[in-house]
């Protein structure tokens, strides 16, 4: 059986295919800074031959303190997601958090995501399968990689054969992720391609006086021993000025690093004789 997500014509990921680029900043802060990354975006990926989708979120539901930056909400995200897709020609993946909220977004978008957290709400991952786009499950912090089948059952049996899981660590004690290279091969296992989440999973949940922390000098390493296991797809969230990011800074990387990360994972698969 061919393992493959169709994200639209041209984009795709899995057996055959080039890898994928899953990437963008964190969230919605400015039209500008949404614009400006996403023309980043484009900008490696064709430089390199790869296909890309654009990733941001609209809303950050999950933040550990109340006065933290959560986004602009849905109705102004998307007016942005709406601009970057006619400036760039890129696909955008926005994550969903309730059910409410997936018809409306999936008006705009391309592709949507269920967040790590959410990933075992069966009326979020089903009203997902219903609107007919690719959904992007991202494997829970708490979860065991083979069990990712019942995901993968409940998007089937709701309609929806596009799909992606992604890889984002695993709690390791308090206020910190593991990764388990051996979930990637396992989730794959399952019929389905598999995505690296590189920068969230370098970070550190929580741990920075009411904000999560991260360390980012482990981003690249991490992608590149994903990429030498097989992956299909990889998520980096990207930023103009990472330091300065009002979200998931410390774990995002910014143009220059970005760049570097996907010319190793270029290199790696060439080495393998990949795409």
């Amino acid at each position: 059986m061919e393992v493959r997500c169709r994200i639209r014509d041209g984009v795709a990921a899995g057996d055959g295919q080039p890898l994928l680029l899953v990437c963008g900043p964190d969230v919605v802060e400015t039209e500008e800074q949404v614009l400006t990354t996403a023309r980043e975006v484009l900008r490696v990926s064709r430089a390199h031959g790869l296909p890309a989708v654009f990733k941001c979120s609209f809303d950050k539901a999950n933040r550990t303190s109340l006065s933290s930056y959560r986004g602009p909400g849905m109705e102004k995200a998307l007016e942005v997601f709406r601009a970057v897709k006619a400036e760039t020609g890129l696909p955008v993946v926005t994550d969903v958090h309730e059910t409410w909220q997936v018809e409306r977004v999936a008006e705009v978008v391309d592709m949507l995501q269920v967040p790590a957290f959410l990933c075992r709400q069966t009326d979020l991952l089903v009203e997902c399968a219903r609107t007919g786009r690719p959904v992007l499950v991202k494997k829970g912090q708490f979860m065991a990689p083979r069990d990712m089948r019942h995901v993968v059952e409940k998007l089937r049996r709701s309609g929806c054969d596009e799909i992606l899981l992604a890889e984002r660590g695993a709690s390791f004690g308090y206020n910190n992720l593991v990764v388990d290279m051996r979930s990637l091969p396992l989730m794959r296992e399952l019929g389905v391609p598999v995505c690296m989440d590189a920068t969230h999973a370098v970070q550190l949940p929580s741990a920075a006086d009411g904000k999560s922390g991260g360390e980012r000098r482990f981003v690249a390493g991490l992608a590149r021993a994903a990429v030498a296991m097989g992956i299909d797809a990889l998520f980096l969230e990207i930023h103009p000025d990472p330091d300065r990011a009002l979200c998931d800074g410390p774990n995002s990387l910014d143009f220059r690093l970005f760049e570097q990360v996907v010319r190793e994972a270029v290199l790696i698969r060439r080495a393998l004789g990949q795409p």
